[in-house]
């Protein structure tokens, strides 16, 4: 037992759990917790300018580096900024903890406008956090941190939220601190393992359908393995892109799209809807599963909640898509499913009529695509806005390394790119991380290049720059008659950058990306890059349904309950 502040036995619970470094900014409701950052040599803090940066450099953070985020803020309008972030955190399934100062213990819940008071202030962001709780004196703090991280590292993993009042972090009383939350990997039966494996190995034409969980569990290797085995080729949903390296023998690609923008892209729903058997691994099949009811799904899931409601014909192995992978792995090399014959030339044959895998088409996005992926090291990560070249990248973006791609998932959320990739930098000082993002979305937080000069922070943000939100005054010229308020007024990128100290440099033609990227990263210093460009058409498939008929244009039939 120790006698400590509450500052301090939350700092050095953080630390135990091996937490090396918190995004956030000073306030006066949590100044016991900045305190006892100053004085604990085993963390840092990196200061950001806006509350929004704090979980996006967390959720980077966390991303790249396979530990926890920790971001700090005031209460009230801090937490409120940060929700931004805890909502992409929650749709990426990214371990997030935000540490939010409360109100004077004696004020809360009485309205009585105490400075930053937010009657129930965790109804703010429940419905973007796994887990909360409130700490009313400092022996509370280490068992708390502790449950915190075994949330976060335990099922699906989520953000949490931990309150402070002021006087907690500055009271001391004894406290226990404890060591690190362990977690065991659940595994289902072995009963049910030797069924799936029979069922597999019986299989006539199946298919792996990897998600996000494989990344989230570290199940790269063994998905791999599981591949190589069995002669089983692999598809990757957007979240799992990386969880099978493009360029493997067996591996299809990323290239599932709701919008179905070419006639080529149908060639993996063709994949899809003739298998008999779907190996669904970590995966919530959000556009369910292409071969329906006619296939068995063998779903591995670590959340129960998308284990059954995709389809009847389900094999459900509740657990962590690594451990799970192992375990399943011996059972289907008794039942020699490895003497399926290898579907390598059907792989190569469907990668063929896959867009990223053939530069020479019509549209525009695709050669300059073909420049950045040239410009950018294979072992680079990326973190992509919502632009046009966003939404490409999420269907043809080649990925070699795993966990290096980075998007905002179901949540779209426009303007996190740029401090997202601060934090996977923070995480992965060794590793070039580069930015790619419009206008529009780089402005929401531009103002954290003061961060990225401050700290050393290295990345290099590509700005698409057509003084517009582009995407939205297309889709009203098109669908409502002409374009309202989508123009914006920048400054001009390069001498912007100058003038927190960074490198500002301006493309004449976006292909010029392809030098200009390797540029950049060897200069070893934050990098904003202008590339001019105009209006980008989507391309779509002949047999996809016009953009005017969707729910956002138009109203639909049984819209409005009778």
């Amino acid at each position: 037992m120790a006698v400590l502040s509450g500052g301090e036995a939350l700092v050095k619970s953080l630390v135990n759990e091996g937490v090396e470094v918190v995004f956030g900014i000073p306030g006066v409701q949590i100044y016991g917790i900045v305190a006892a950052l100053r004085d604990e040599p085993g963390i840092r803090m990196i200061t950001t300018r806006h509350e929004q940066a704090t979980t996006y450099m967390a959720d980077g953070y966390a991303r790249a580096s396979g530990k926890p985020g920790v971001a700090l803020v005031v209460p009230g309008a801090g937490l409120y900024n940060a929700a931004a972030g805890l909502a992409n955190a929650y749709a990426r399934s990214i371990p997030v903890l935000v540490i939010a100062g409360q109100i004077p213990r004696g004020m809360i819940g009485k309205n009585l406008g105490a400075v930053h008071e937010i009657l129930d202030q965790p109804s703010v962001v429940r419905p973007v956090t796994k887990w909360q709780r409130m700490l009313m004196r400092p022996r509370e703090v280490p068992p708390a941190v502790s449950e915190a991280f075994r949330q976060m590292r335990s099922g699906r993993p989520r953000p949490a939220l931990l309150e402070l009042p002021p006087e907690v972090g500055v009271e001391r009383e004894e406290v226990q601190l404890r060591g690190p939350a362990r977690v065991s990997r659940v595994v289902p039966s072995p009963d049910l393992l030797r069924e799936a494996a029979g069922v597999i190995s019986r299989a006539q034409l199946p298919v792996i359908f990897a998600g996000g969980g494989v990344a989230r569990s570290d199940g790269e290797e063994a998905l791999a393995r599981l591949a190589e085995a069995t002669n089983i080729p692999v598809v990757t949903s957007n979240g799992g892109k990386g969880t099978m390296p493009d360029g493997h023998p067996l591996c299809y690609g990323s290239c599932f799209s709701p919008r179905g923008e070419r006639q080529e892209m149908n060639q993996l729903f063709d994949v899809m809807q003739s298998a008999d058997v779907v190996i669904g691994i970590g995966t919530r099949f959000s556009l369910g599963n292409p071969a329906g009811e006619g296939s068995t799904l063998v779903n591995i899931n670590i959340e129960e909640t998308d284990l059954y409601r995709v389809q009847a014909n389900i094999i459900p192995l509740h657990g962590d898509a690594r451990a799970t992978l192992e375990a399943l792995l011996p059972h289907l090399l008794e039942e020699n499913s490895g003497d399926r014959s290898s579907p390598a030339e059907a792989v190569e044959a469907a990668r063929n009529l896959i867009a990223y895998y053939d530069i020479r088409l019509r549209e525009p996005q695709y050669p300059v695509v073909e420049a950045m992926r040239t410009g950018i090291p294979d072992n680079a990560f990326t973190a992509w806005d919502i632009t046009q070249f966003g939404y490409y990248a999420r269907t043809h973006w080649q990925v070699k390394h795993p966990k290096t791609y980075i998007d905002s998932g179901y949540s779209f959320n426009l303007g996190y790119a740029f401090p997202t990739a601060l934090g996977a930098k923070v995480a992965r000082p060794d590793r070039p991380v580069v930015c790619i993002t419009g206008d529009g979305g780089f402005m929401f937080n531009a103002s954290e290049l003061s961060t990225a000069v401050k700290y050393g922070i290295n990345v290099v943000t590509v700005v698409f720059r057509n003084d517009s939100y582009g995407n939205v005054a297309r889709d009203l010229e098109e669908v409502f008659s002409g374009a309202y308020e989508t123009d914006l007024h920048n400054p001009d990128f390069v001498k912007f950058a100058e003038s927190f100290g960074a490198v500002g440099l301006r493309a004449g033609d976006p292909l010029e990306l392809e030098t200009l990227i390797p540029e950049a990263l060897a200069l070893q210093a934050p990098v904003v890059i202008d590339v001019p460009f105009g209006e980008m058409p989507i391309p779509r498939a002949p047999q996809m349904a016009p953009f005017y008929v969707l729910p956002w244009t138009m109203p639909q039939e049984g819209m409005i309950p009778s």
